[in-house]
């Protein structure tokens, strides 16, 4: 490559063109250089006059094939493109036309491939954007540092496009309607066989997974052991509509699916020994009330990508896109209220499950100060045994920033309310929760930017310590649903 004038020239290996600028390897490394400033001579040179972008996606069968395909087709229609699918031998390529030329505008490849095998991918420049159903691990972390891909745990490089939910799957005419962890891990090991063990009938238990999912670097379901632990009578899928086709068939299987996936069969409640009892419903994924609940992560690479690729992230990452996440099988993102009343049964169990560290006057402490306002479906909890929040409350950081920045609660009040699980002193827990919602404050304030004018809104904070538990304390996920932020809004 030599510059205009003749002044400097490059030498390397012709890596890409995104439309507006070359990659090189060159004895300094990688170089981007302007093409606009540099005539290009060799046999990777582009020619620029024909050039579109080309955009390779890799990521879980299941997100790419049921939730980035549709989010792609809308992308092309709002930019006036007509487009073409055609398949590929492990995906397909969605070509973007002019409407009124058919001049080719761009070739997104949505592969479908595995979590591992995008992450792989992204390392080393097999694709360009990465759509999978968990985080990138620690190691896969340290391959991207390496391969120059960039930091995954940077929120630029992770975005969340849409929130799922594993959740144990049963026939209808099964007549068992929940199931603990703690019986469903029996089941997947082995010590349990029969309906009997679980209070239901006389009947052996069939037992179906789709293998990637217990993958032992996951990290996903962390809440159920991993696949080396689980029985050899365990009959483990590819896909997940497998799964879901061999429950709708046997009245005695058990399985674990995504809620996405939806299918002629029952989802099972979770509950505990205390009583509690959760069910997998949008509200309750998107509050992370849920316990198995997961993001859909969208990874970019820190090189740059073509002009249209980028517009595609903007808009996939918009709050527009979110309607038409809302349309497939899969939970958006979208901000709901739930009304005061809606939470009756938190209320009630806080007044059951109240330890001698709560009293009467700290529950009507509570109450009063949420009576007249709604919660919004935000929820924000942190990693184990950590102070960061996970990854779908980062992202709910964003959300609500944006709405704020948005001045959808311009004049009104918002409430950030930590609450902790029951272990250790009532009045410690009550600081520690304060904290953690002062935390989840600063953190949506620090995200809104200095040019947002916190005077429009009202803010305030609440330790509300272990006084409204949403789950049993005797386990860990119940823990861990205990121990959270809340946001309600009052006008």
């Amino acid at each position: 490559m030599t510059a205009r004038d003749g002044a400097v020239e490059i030498n390397g290996t012709f890596l890409g063109f995104d439309g507006e600028f070359y990659r090189v390897d060159t004895e300094f490394g990688v170089l981007t250089v302007d093409a606009s400033g540099v005539n290009c001579e060799g046999p990777g040179c582009p020619d620029l006059s024909s050039f579109f972008a080309h955009v390779r996606f890799s990521g879980d069968h299941w997100a790419v094939d049921g939730l980035l395909s549709a989010l792609v087709q809308s992308f092309a229609a709002r930019s006036s493109y007509a487009t073409k699918t055609e398949p590929l031998e492990n995906g397909q390529r969605v070509t973007m036309l002019a409407a009124e030329t058919d001049t080719v505008m761009a070739e997104f490849d949505l592969l479908y491939t595995s979590d591992g095998e995008g992450f792989a991918d992204l390392a080393s420049e097999n694709t360009d954007i990465v759509v999978a159903l968990r985080e990138a691990t620690n190691a896969e972390v340290g391959v991207a540092k390496e391969a120059g891909v960039g930091n995954l745990r940077d929120p630029v490089r992770a975005r969340v496009l849409a929130l799922d939910a594993l959740t144990p799957l049963v026939s209808r005419s099964n007549p068992v309607d929940a199931i603990s962890l703690t019986d469903l891990t029996s089941i997947l090991t082995g010590a349990y066989q029969n309906w009997s063990d679980v209070r239901g009938g006389d009947a052996p238990i069939s037992v179906h997974i789709r293998g990637s999912d217990f993958e032992a670097d996951h990290g996903g379901f962390d809440l159920l052991p991993q696949r080396d632990a689980f029985a050899e009578t365990v009959v483990v899928h590819e896909d997940v509509t497998d799964v879901i086709a061999a429950i709708e068939a046997d009245p005695y299987a058990i399985g674990l699916g995504f809620v996405s996936a939806g299918g002629a069969v029952k989802s099972l409640g979770l509950t505990g020994s205390c009583g509690f009892f959760a069910t997998v419903a949008p509200v309750d994924i998107k509050t992370e009330d849920y316990p198995l609940t997961f993001p859909v992560f969208l990874y970019t690479p820190a090189r740059r990508l073509p002009a249209l690729a980028r517009e595609f992230i903007e808009f996939a990452t918009s709050p527009a896109a979110q309607v038409i996440v809302a349309r497939t099988q899969f939970v958006d993102q979208s901000v709901e209220e739930l009304s005061f009343r809606d939470q009756g049964h938190r209320f009630a169990n806080a007044i059951l499950s109240a330890g001698e560290g709560v009293s009467l006057e700290d529950l009507q402490a509570v109450t009063t100060r949420f009576q007249g306002a709604n919660r919004l479906t935000l929820g924000f909890r942190f990693e184990g045994g950590s102070t960061r929040l996970d990854a779908q409350s980062r992202s709910n950081t964003r959300l609500l920033a944006r709405l704020l920045q948005a001045g959808v609660y311009d004049g009104k009040s918002l409430i950030f309310a930590g609450f902790s699980d029951g272990r250790g002193d009532a009045r410690s827990n009550a600081d520690l929760s304060k904290r953690r919602a002062e935390s989840v404050r600063r953190a949506v304030l620090s995200a809104a930017g200095e040019e947002f004018d916190a005077s429009r809104v009202t803010f305030s904070t609440l330790g509300a310590g272990e006084a409204m538990p949403l789950a049993c304390d005797d386990q860990t996920w119940g823990q861990g649903l205990n121990r959270r932020v809340e946001v309600w809004v009052r006008d």
